[in-house]
């Protein structure tokens, strides 16, 4: 029985089986590889490189008693030897295995070391980091972390017996914070209690910082899950590559340190422990440990050491982390195919480039050729319409109209390819004139042709344009005098009073010129 449809198959690969009342059913989860001891796959580093104890031999004083100090630290002796990989051995022998640094037989130079852990891959904590001291812990002590494998640091927490002497700041504890203030890096004096035998534990509190959403017994996931999912500073507080222990002060557990009695004074750990998960950005459930090196084996089409990217071909919307929250309130953020990687972008054959439109959560062909255009390239560029004759994928399947500029409205035409025509104008391209009209830069509305609108007194007409008059006449239709103009018309002037057109013409032929004006010669 399954709880959610199949149509949420993200998750198909992030769940497992569990048996409740109703019987065996899937619980699903978020996509990522289970916690771990990741010491098994640290690299540890000192600095200085030769600051643990033994080359060359040397004495210390036993642990709780200062003045036991005929003990030996040999590097060329195993029983003798405290080499760093002893922090990360299997515990539980008696008496323990640790490191050891050499002794403050150099004060009153410092005594200062860091422990450097690398992993070569982003890592999640999922709990405690907790470090047992087989001295006393020290006086004080900074942890840091790095987010780009060693090139930059910042500090996680600081460890001191006086915060305000060591580090100017006021001592705190991880029971101070809240959920507003759970990523403020603090100082604190509750680990740093000097030389003593059973005092040996420092914390750096990652579970007390999950119970501010989680609650104090962390039953409540989902409120973390949530705060996660939408809060990417707190995500990453918990990520690192890279933790760097620097010891700056050994445990004196006086107000002054014995000069004569300098073996006493070294640090010691016994073990480490760092738990938590590869990251892999919410998109695997397994990280693989080979040649020394882990990997994500990256689900949802994503790719890269920790799934951060969209693979080749599957790149239809940008990449995304996937969801802490499972089905239905989560999503994995799957890539999907790029719609380039099917068949030919679904553009037709006239483009071979695609985009995805975040906003409008679609994919569009980019630069359309062969006069297309469109999402899909399926439509003609304006000034072009759709042979019919063509298929779609056809190069000829736009042609152009064509449209005669000086007749038309604009260059475009319809879907049959007929063009807007101006006034007295007609055809398929607007290049041929309606009755009454004729062509001269685009149809003109006839002033004479000869059958109805006569040019008089002997006028003829020219391209219907124009009656050309002689030389005693004016007018449209050559109707008037030239000597009524200039006012000089008598019985000496030589003209006589010649025949007048009809009144009726004359109003049929203003009617047709319209607001034409008068075009006399």
């Amino acid at each position: 029985m399954q709880p959610y449809p199949l149509v949420w198959g993200h998750y198909d690969v992030c769940k497992t089986q569990i048996y409740t009342e109703e019987g065996k059913v899937w619980d699903y989860m978020a996509c990522q590889p289970e916690s771990t001891d990741m010491t098994k796959y640290l690299k540890v580093k000192l600095d200085p490189p030769d600051i643990t104890c033994g080359d060359p031999p040397e004495t210390f004083c036993a642990m709780g008693n200062p003045y036991m100090c005929n003990n030996e630290c040999d590097a060329s002796t195993p029983e003798l030897a405290h080499p760093p990989e002893l922090m990360f051995d299997f515990e539980g022998r008696h008496p323990s295995t640790f490191w050891q640094s050499a002794t403050w037989k150099e004060y009153p130079k410092p005594l200062q070391v860091n422990i450097t852990l690398s992993w070569s891959k982003t890592i999640e904590l999922t709990d405690n980091i907790v470090i047992t001291f087989e001295s006393g812990r020290p006086d004080q002590m900074i942890l840091e972390k790095s987010l780009d494998y060693g090139r930059t640091w910042q500090p996680y927490q600081y460890y001191a017996t006086d915060c305000l002497d060591a580090f100017h700041m006021d001592p705190k504890s991880v029971k101070d914070l809240s959920q507003h203030t759970v990523l403020e890096i603090i100082c604190t004096e509750e680990y740093s209690t000097g030389y003593t035998t059973n005092s040996k534990i420092i914390h750096f509190e990652i579970k007390d910082r999950f119970a501010f959403f989680a609650g104090p017994w962390l039953r409540n996931m989902a409120s973390l899950y949530g705060q996660l999912d939408t809060t990417k500073k707190l995500r990453d507080f918990f990520t690192v590559t890279d933790l760097r222990i620097r010891l700056l002060r050994p445990a004196v557990g006086e107000i002054f340190v014995d000069e004569l009695r300098l073996a006493r004074y070294f640090y010691a750990i016994s073990d480490i422990k760092v738990h938590g998960r590869c990251k892999c950005n919410l998109h695997a459930t397994v990280c693989v440990y080979d040649n020394s090196k882990l990997t994500c084996e990256c689900e949802h089409n994503t790719t890269g050491p920790d799934c951060g990217k969209c693979k080749k071909n599957y790149q239809g919307r940008p990449w995304s982390p996937g969801s802490y929250l499972p089905i239905p309130k989560g999503t994995a953020n799957t890539c999907i195919p790029s719609i380039s990687s099917i068949g030919n972008c679904e553009c037709f054959g006239h483009s071979n480039r695609c985009s995805y439109i975040d906003l409008l959560n679609t994919v569009i062909c980019v630069s359309c050729k062969h006069n297309t255009r469109g999402q899909h390239c399926e439509l003609c560029r304006l000034g072009y319409f759709r042979n019919a004759s063509a298929q779609l994928d056809d190069e000829n399947v736009c042609i152009e109209c064509y449209c005669n500029p000086l007749g038309s409205v604009h260059d475009r035409c319809n879907g049959s390819g007929f063009c807007e025509c101006k006034t007295g104008t007609t055809g398929p391209k607007c290049d041929e004139c309606l009755p009454g009209n004729s062509w001269h830069y685009g149809c003109q509305p006839n002033v004479c042709d000869n059958e109805l609108l006569h040019c008089q007194n002997g006028g003829t007409c020219h391209n219907n344009v124009r009656c050309l008059c002689p030389a005693a006449y004016t007018g449209i239709l050559c109707e008037k005098l030239r000597c009524e103009e200039a006012g000089s018309c008598g019985p000496d002037s030589g003209q006589g009073a010649p025949p007048r057109g009809s009144p009726a013409l004359l109003s049929l032929l203003a009617a047709l010129l319209g607001t034409a004006g008068p075009l006399g010669i």
